[in-house]
């Protein structure tokens, strides 16, 4: 009787060490094709799509392997743009001190939230979650140091650790690059450790997770502040590539940005957020000349994704791939 279950274990567990293989080989793939593409792209284009790619990141983590759904990440992610934006302008904290501090901000704010959040579910969980960064952005509307609607503006690049000069774009994307990698890297890791594993099987069956003596709560709170932190790490990165931080980086509207790149690009999937993050991107360079209706140009996108392509566009490539295969 226990000879299937066995047998059963130890396949998902050979088909978990080939998905990590392949996802390793694919990882050093994308590498080489991000160190040649600012020779071939704009880079600001790309250091862009990077500091969102790692917020989608950051994202799918909490929801694509922890199965809690947020409606509030523009908190931290925008947060960390003020704190970061704040330092570089007024402490005179040089690139990689700014970006701490405002990844720092978000870990605490990441704390809290998840704090209050984790001790409901559902819908529940993500309405407070909202209603929370809701709270930040009425900070951020109100404080005097973030600068209102105008934001806090000409934030200077300076120089990574006190000697290297980024203020040329080129200069800059190459610590972009380092910090979207080291997230990435990051996230893999998480998600293949046994701390992934535990996570997943309290998405899959909670109470179960419990009977098994896991304390839930504590594996939900860890994964949120790093999905927070993570989260703090790109914003943070996006108020020094862009040189400023608004009160679009905190408005609901990012949150919801960061669902509908998750959701593009495939759930769940360790590449998927990227190739969401991607899509939504070229939409916003590409279709900007629709002003305001580039708004339903995204929602009907994901409508269509949603009910067609339920697995994201990754999910689909991956599905195909195999019965070719």
């Amino acid at each position: 009787m226990t000879v299937a279950p066995a047998a059963n274990f130890a396949s998902r567990v050979r088909k978990s060490e080939a998905d990590e293989q392949l996802h390793l080989r694919l990882i050093a793939a994308f590498t080489l094709l991000l160190v040649a593409a600012p020779f071939f792209v704009y880079p600001v284009f790309v250091m862009k799509f990077l500091c969102f790619a790692l917020f989608a990141l950051a994202f799918n983590l909490l929801l694509g392997f922890g199965g809690l759904l947020s409606f509030g990440h523009a908190a931290f992610f925008g947060s960390a743009s003020y704190i970061s934006a704040h330092a570089a302008k007024v402490w005179g904290l040089t690139p990689e001190l700014a970006i701490i501090a405002g990844s720092a901000t978000a870990s605490v704010l990441g704390l809290i939230f998840g704090w209050l959040a984790i001790r409901r579910q559902g819908i529940y969980f993500a309405m407070i979650t909202l209603a929370l960064a809701q709270m930040i952005y009425f900070f951020a509307l109100q404080a005097r140091f973030t600068g209102g609607e105008d934001g806090i503006q000409a934030v200077p690049r300076g120089n990574l650790f006190g000697l290297i000069d980024i203020g040329s774009d080129f200069a800059t994307y190459w610590l972009v690059l380092a910090i979207f990698l080291g997230g990435l890297v990051l996230i893999h890791r998480v998600i293949y450790s046994p701390f992934g594993q535990v996570l997943k099987a309290i998405r899959e069956n909670e109470p179960r997770a419990i009977s098994l003596g896991y304390n839930t709560d504590r594996y939900k709170l860890l994964v949120f502040v790093l999905s927070a932190t993570i989260s703090g790490v790109a914003g943070a990165a996006k108020a020094i590539v862009f040189q400023i931080a608004s009160l679009t980086d905190v408005h609901w509207s990012m949150s919801g940005e960061v669902v509908l790149m998750t959701l593009v690009g495939g759930l769940g999937t360790v590449f998927g957020p990227i190739v969401g993050a991607l899509v939504v991107v070229l939409m916003q360079s590409y279709l900007a000349h629709f002003g305001a209706w580039i708004v339903v140009i995204q929602g009907t996108i994901f409508v269509v994704v949603v009910m067609l392509f339920r697995e994201g566009i990754v999910g689909v490539l991956a599905r195909l791939a195999r019965r070719t295969l």
